[in-house]
């Protein structure tokens, strides 16, 4: 119940401490967080890697739109080959059908895969086939660089497009219906051979390199295993397992921790589709941007010069006559960006200027030529 008379001095200390912790605890809840990611999905491991695999195979069963023989010998003695395999010898024969097509056949065989194991394949045509729709790819097997036999593929061929022709020669097509894809296709025959658990060191090469981030890297790990990792480069990051911890159950524990990545300062510009990238440390120095459009017309309008009635002399002609005009835009002004400025108003500032991502493709540019694009570009 209220007395009316003044709280204590010490009652008064504890109000204003719990204000101030409740005041400290909410700008830390207000606060963003910091963006972190798992070790696991910045870096490679050394030795966990894919496969380049690729075969040359036929497929059959086509409606009409496989290869004309004519025009792809390849297929023809391809055909040849496997009929005389299976005992039925057509050397002699005019062979004269478009249901077969030669293709490629590529696919990537993924890390510590097991004999039996299955993967998905890529299937493209050779030769001069209309379509692979509802084909079968028969037995093909997969060679590595190396030249050896990893895989074996095989399996009905779905493009996921559409194609049709009529008796006019026109044709309509949706998709690319001479390259499809067999789920599950290849079986795996041989497994590529990687002692994993008994590696004393391992090391792990970040996407993106960067000293910083390499450093940041051995350092998480390093506070919970204290000489555990070491930053060779910005590139590679060495790591190796405490005493009595086997590599598989260090990695598992430690490709789980989080680490904030740094990034540089970077300007990604796609000038064939317009597309302009920055990440959030590009910085820009003082400087006045204006731009604006100049459009220059010329209209032709020939006036025909047609002697008087009558007259002795004179020809007809065409006498041209242009008319060139110039419209310059006007009412912009200039925008001034302050030294220091962040990505948030570089961008709000060209977008009161109205620009265009073309336009602003040539303004970026122009900054970083008088030097006050503190980043650099990268155009694709």
């Amino acid at each position: 119940m209220y007395t009316g008379e003044a709280a204590s001095p010490v009652i008064m200390r504890q109000i204003f401490q719990v204000l101030c912790a409740a005041l400290a605890t909410l700008a830390l809840t207000a606060a963003p967080a910091a963006a972190k990611s798992r070790i696991k999905d910045i870096v490679d491991f050394e030795g966990v890697r894919d496969n380049m695999l690729v075969g040359y195979g036929i497929v059959v069963g086509l409606n009409g739109t496989g290869d004309a023989l004519r025009n792809a010998p390849m297929t023809k003695q391809s055909l040849e080959a496997m009929l005389e395999r299976l005992g039925v010898n057509t050397r002699d024969a005019n062979l004269n059908t478009k249901n077969v097509a030669a293709v490629m056949v590529t696919a990537k065989l993924p890390s510590f895969s097991a004999s039996g194991s299955h993967m998905d394949v890529n299937v493209s045509a050779l030769g001069d086939a209309k379509s692979l729709l509802g084909g079968t790819l028969l037995v093909t097997p997969l060679l590595g660089a190396d030249g050896q036999a990893y895989a074996v593929a095989q399996g009905t061929v779905q493009t996921g497009s559409i194609s049709a022709s009529g008796a006019s020669g026109s044709t309509v097509s949706k998709g690319v219906p001479t390259a499809g894809r067999i789920a599950g296709g290849a079986i795996v025959e041989r497994e590529i051979a990687f002692n994993f658990d008994t590696m004393a060191v391992l090391r792990m090469t970040l996407h993106n390199p960067d000293f910083t981030t390499a450093h940041r890297v051995a350092d998480v790990i390093n506070a919970k295993w204290p000489g555990s990792a070491y930053a060779e480069n910005p590139t590679i990051v060495a790591i190796k397992p405490p005493p009595g911890q086997d590599m598989m159950g260090f990695i598992t524990l430690a490709e789980n921790l989080t680490v904030e990545p740094d990034s540089p300062a970077k300007v990604v510009i796609d000038e064939v589709a317009g597309v302009i990238v920055m990440g959030e440390n590009v910085r820009v120095s003082t400087v006045a941007i204006q731009q604006g459009n100049l459009t220059i017309t010329v209209n032709e309008s020939p006036a025909v010069s047609q002697p008087p009635p009558f007259a002795r002399t004179g020809n007809t002609a065409v006498v041209p006559q242009s008319s060139v005009t110039v419209d310059e835009e006007k009412g912009k002004q200039f925008l001034t960006v302050r030294s220091g400025a962040s990505l948030s108003t570089l961008v709000a500032g060209l977008n009161a200027l109205g620009v265009t991502p073309r336009d602003m493709i040539s303004i970026l540019q122009t900054i970083k030529a008088a030097g006050a694009l503190q980043a650099d570009i990268q155009v694709l």
